[in-house]
């Protein structure tokens, strides 16, 4: 009797042999996992993405159609990457030069947002619930809460947890409008102080 996966598959999917997927995660047509990457719990891995050998991701990650994810890349949980984002592994890529050794770590820590069409230059960190606006051009790290658009991205103010703009008093202090978590913002960085 054959054992039923943990997760479910697209039949069009390429599940190559040494991909690890957590279970309650979908893969969704004509995707690929190749050998040696890692999926979390409950992931979500869109139409037409690609996840390279050694690339992890944490539970409850949502990828969305049309990304590739080189090897490089690392996700904690609950990240969402939006679709035809764009990462890359290596800083001067040149087809005659073989930097296979020079693979450089994108890291997205927990709850980071990236909107449509961005790109994500390699050797980049992305804070806790950075926020990363559709289209985006980052190429340098990003701080928690960061709410970050353009080409090149620059801040353009702070995201609570929740996806809100946080908008801060003189002291400092601010309250998402959906979580009615409070946050502080001190020395040019953001925090959660209360849960609710």
């Amino acid at each position: 009797m054959t054992e039923t996966p943990a997760y479910f598959a697209h039949p069009t999917a390429v599940l190559d042999e040494g991909c690890r997927i957590g279970p309650g995660s979908r893969i969704w047509h004509f995707s690929h996992l190749m050998p040696g990457c890692e999926l979390g719990a409950g992931c979500t891995i869109g139409q037409n993405v690609m996840v390279a050998d050694g690339v992890r991701l944490g539970r409850n990650v949502k990828v969305q159609n049309n990304v590739s994810l080189y090897t490089g890349v690392e996700c904690a949980d609950d990240v969402f990457i939006g679709p035809s984002v764009v990462f890359t592994n290596v800083r001067n890529p040149r087809s005659a030069v073989p930097r296979r050794e020079q693979y450089q770590l994108t890291r997205l820590a927990r709850g980071v947002s990236i909107g449509a069409n961005s790109t994500i230059v390699c050797g980049v960190s992305l804070g806790e619930y950075a926020f990363v606006g559709a289209g985006s051009v980052v190429t340098k790290d990003v701080p928690a809460y960061a709410l970050v658009y353009g080409n090149p991205a620059r801040q353009h103010g702070w995201m609570s947890a929740y996806g809100h703009r946080l908008a801060f008093d003189a002291a400092g202090r601010a309250r998402c409008p959906e979580s009615h978590e409070h946050y502080l913002l001190t020395n040019h960085q953001v925090s959660r102080i209360s849960t609710h």
